[in-house]
Order: C-alpha cells, then sequence, then structure tokens
C-alpha cells in the first residue's frame, strides 16, 4: 500500500515538474526569441499587457503548440508512472494545466483565436497523453 502511495506521488509530482519545466522553456524562447521585451521594459503590470497584446500571430502560435506538447507530455507521464496506469492522474495534472492556461489567458489580452486554439488542442493533449500513457495496461 505505501508502495503504490509514493509511486502515485512519485508520478504525479515528477510530471508535474516537468510540466513547469516545460513551461519555463516555453516561456524563455517566447520572452527572449521569439518577441523579446524592449530595452527600457520596466515590468509594470501595464507594460506587460501591451507587449502581450502586440505578440505576432506566429510567435503566439508557437507558444501555444508548445502548450500543447506540455500538456500532452505532463498527462502521458502522470498517466504512465502511476500504478497500474491509471487515467486519474494524468487527467488531474491536465486538468490544473488546463486551469492554469485559462487563468493565464484570462489576465492578459490574448486575442480569441489563441483561445480558441486553446481551448480546443489543450484538452485534446489531455486526451491524447492520457491514452498513451495507459497502453500496453495490462503488462507489468
Amino acid at each position: 500500500m505505501t508502495k503504490l502511495i509514493l509511486q502515485n506521488a512519485g508520478a504525479i509530482l515528477l510530471s508535474f515538474f516537468v510540466a513547469l519545466l516545460l513551461l519555463a522553456c516555453i516561456e524563455w524562447v517566447g520572452a527572449a526569441v521569439l518577441h523579446p521585451f524592449p530595452a527600457d521594459f520596466a515590468g509594470t503590470r501595464e507594460e506587460v499587457m501591451q507587449h502581450v497584446a502586440i505578440y505576432p500571430t506566429w510567435a503566439l502560435f508557437v507558444g501555444g503548440i508548445g502548450w500543447v506538447i506540455t500538456m500532452i507530455t505532463a498527462t502521458w507521464l502522470a498517466t504512465r508512472l502511476s500504478s497500474n496506469r491509471h487515467p486519474a492522474y494524468g487527467i488531474g495534472i491536465g486538468l490544473l494545466l488546463l486551469g492554469g492556461a485559462i487563468f493565464n489567458m484570462a489576465i492578459l489580452p490574448y486575442p480569441l483565436w489563441f483561445w480558441i486554439l486553446c481551448l480546443v488542442l489543450l484538452p485534446l493533449g489531455i486526451y491524447f497523453g492520457v491514452r498513451l500513457g495507459m497502453q500496453n495496461s495490462a503488462r507489468k
């Protein structure tokens, strides 16, 4: 029993850590490479809002795809590493990440098409990540 609890807790923690690492990398690439901040950027809320509002469409699309890849990876990992490859762990991590993405989009001025992209593709990422993680679940 203790082994199963530790295994499931480890699956959750590792998948969450991997998701945070991937998201940090995606955000760094966006801020440092795809659409860098101006030299006089002070980091105020207004400046951040303005910076996001003028994000190039292609760069937002690349970032959105990065979010989807992160979703698939984290949900796959949580499901795959949990006891009996149970889908609840991947779904839980996926819903947590989806909530974070919705919160992020709600506080920043993302365009409508980006909302639609994320609200369609991120749940699909949960579905496919969990399905991939459950494959060969009869084998131990």
